[in-house]
């Protein structure tokens, strides 16, 4: 099923049991937290998503929700080191194992290879989305190779002068030294 805008509202196990797929397109402006990432810029640009529920059955828990979530955007940021623009390509492709309760999730979620949440009648996929995307970009964000070329040294007149005059350690000594025996 396409979908224009990710559900906020999405009943994940009724989800997993019929199998879905739902796929569609946001725009950038839709989720805050990303647009303060980007600085307000690129509000304009689209997020492509796609989620697929799957129940799977195991000896030990019986029925187990899952969801797996593609994501794909290219965000306008800031290199942080030419301070130029730059866009950074995101591409998430993860997937959810879904328990019943908070206290369940914590602790499976440390033992678990895929990332374990709390199932919901009334899940938001479209803060699920935010999440995966925040947490797929770099800390700091900057070109391969900047268009630029970049300073990578400092000039201080002073530098050079300190760097040639080298001063004996041991001059201060010597002076303390002279000036005891006189």
């Amino acid at each position: 099923m396409k979908k224009e805008s990710a559900p906020t509202h999405l009943d994940v196990k009724a989800f997993a049991q019929a199998s879905s797929e739902i796929a569609g397109h946001d725009l950038l402006s839709k989720y805050a937290r990303l647009l303060e990432e980007t600085k307000g810029q690129g509000g304009d640009l689209i997020i492509s998503w796609s989620a697929r529920g799957e129940l799977r059955t195991d000896e030990a828990s019986g029925e187990q929700v899952w969801m797996h979530l593609t994501v794909q955007a290219n965000l306008p940021m800031t290199c942080q080191r030419c301070l130029g623009p730059v866009d950074i390509a995101v591409d998430v492709s993860q997937s959810f194992r879904f328990v019943g309760s908070e206290e369940l999730a914590a602790a499976q979620d440390e033992e678990a290879d895929e990332d374990v949440l709390v199932l919901s009648r009334d899940f938001n996929l479209a803060e699920l989305i935010e999440d995966e995307i925040l947490m797929a970009l770099p800390v700091i964000p900057c070109h391969e190779a900047c268009p630029v070329v970049l300073p990578l040294t400092a000039v201080d007149s002073g530098f050079e002068a300190a760097v040639t005059e080298k001063r004996n350690p041991f001059a201060v000594l010597a002076k303390l030294h002279s000036g005891k025996g006189s």
